[in-house]
């Protein structure tokens, strides 16, 4: 791990570049209007009267202008209210230790993960607490400012001392906790997208829906992991108090779309979705995750496969797989249908 001053350097960098990104200034805009609806919402002294509509709505992107994908674990969260909110007051009781009720709550209630959790605590203590998530992860690996936690670690400790870092690198910054959670997005767009240090890149109306019609496939994929052709034979890789954590699994080298392990053989999936990028980017992405994956998860014996799952398979792609054959890289198209049709009987 790098020195967190040469980090706070580095950021300081992203951060101007991000001021001038439309996306990124609308996430921090966003941050009053979001806690003057939610934050009495989560306050300690209120969390005995939440009603399931709030917090369902606090799980949209519409609605907390910030994360992604909460919602996918809403029926889940909200099956016992009573647990729940029994839950959310252990981990807002600022008299215990925050590793001990982080491991508590996380404890009471099946879909409660870091992410979620941590989003609510920045929420309900703004100048207090960061959030641990994918993203979060991802972009301080890639920095390589991610701490080393000991074996045994439990969640709430590493959130514990995740979260002291995150302050320190907010203050160090000048920035409040809630941009600091917004940097993170800036600093893996910058390095995922590929695009070069002073390099600017404005994203026109017609990328815009493209990648907004992508991250719905992606969405679209997870929740319905169960139906598809992949869900037979591989499940979403899951850890210890995340259990879709194979979701834009976080590495030092990028995030994967999704890992995924088989049900039954030593062997791992790498998924990887290719949006605008170029075709040699999207392999070269793909065999750098499986490298990973190799290294730092499989055992020896253990099998990593990739798939990429494209739109259109054009010849720039199937060429740079001709590179690669025998690496266990496999293609999978996907399509959109979208139908109109007459309503009989309507003027």
């Amino acid at each position: 791990m790098v020195e967190v001053s040469s980090a706070i350097g580095r950021l300081s960098q992203y951060l101007r570049k991000a001021e001038r990104i439309a996306e990124f200034q609308e996430l921090i805009r966003a941050k009053d209007e979001v806690l003057a609806r939610y934050q009495p919402i989560f306050s300690s002294a209120r969390i005995s009267q939440l009603d399931e509509e709030s917090f369902r709505s606090f799980l949209y992107f519409e609605n907390n202008k910030h994360w992604t994908g909460l919602y996918r674990q809403g029926n889940r969260l909200t099956q016992n209210m009573d647990t729940l909110r029994h839950a959310l007051g252990m981990l807002l009781d600022e008299r215990r230790p925050l590793a001990d009720r982080f491991d508590d709550a996380l404890g009471q209630v099946k879909g409660l993960g870091k992410g979620l959790a941590s989003a609510i605590l920045l929420v309900a203590y703004p100048d207090r607490y960061g959030v641990w998530n994918n993203v979060a992860e991802s972009a301080m690996k890639a920095l390589s400012v991610w701490p080393d936690f000991g074996w045994g670690t439990t969640l709430g400790q590493r959130y514990e001392r995740l979260n002291a870092l995150l302050t320190e690198i907010a203050s160090g910054l000048g920035v409040d906790l809630w941009t600091l959670d917004a940097l993170w997005w800036a600093v893996l767009r910058a390095e995922e997208g590929g695009v070069a240090e002073g390099e600017e890149v404005l994203v026109g109306e017609a990328e815009g829906s493209v990648f907004r019609l992508e991250r719905h496939l992606h969405d679209f994929l997870v929740n319905n992991w169960e139906m598809t052709d992949l869900g037979r034979d591989w499940q979403i890789y899951g850890e210890s108090g995340d259990e879709t954590a194979g979701y834009e699994y976080p590495t030092a080298v990028g995030r994967i779309d999704i890992l995924a392990k088989h049900r039954t053989k030593p062997a791992w999936l790498v998924i990887e979705l290719k949006r605008h990028r170029a075709s040699d980017r999207v392999v070269g992405q793909l065999l750098r995750y499986m490298g990973w994956v190799k290294r730092h998860l499989a055992k020896p014996n253990d099998e990593v496969k990739g798939i990429i799952i494209t739109p259109e398979i054009d010849e720039s792609l199937r060429y740079a797989l001709v590179a690669v054959k025998g690496q266990g890289i496999t293609l999978m198209r996907y399509r959109v249908e979208f139908h109109l049709e007459s309503a009989e009987g309507v003027a």
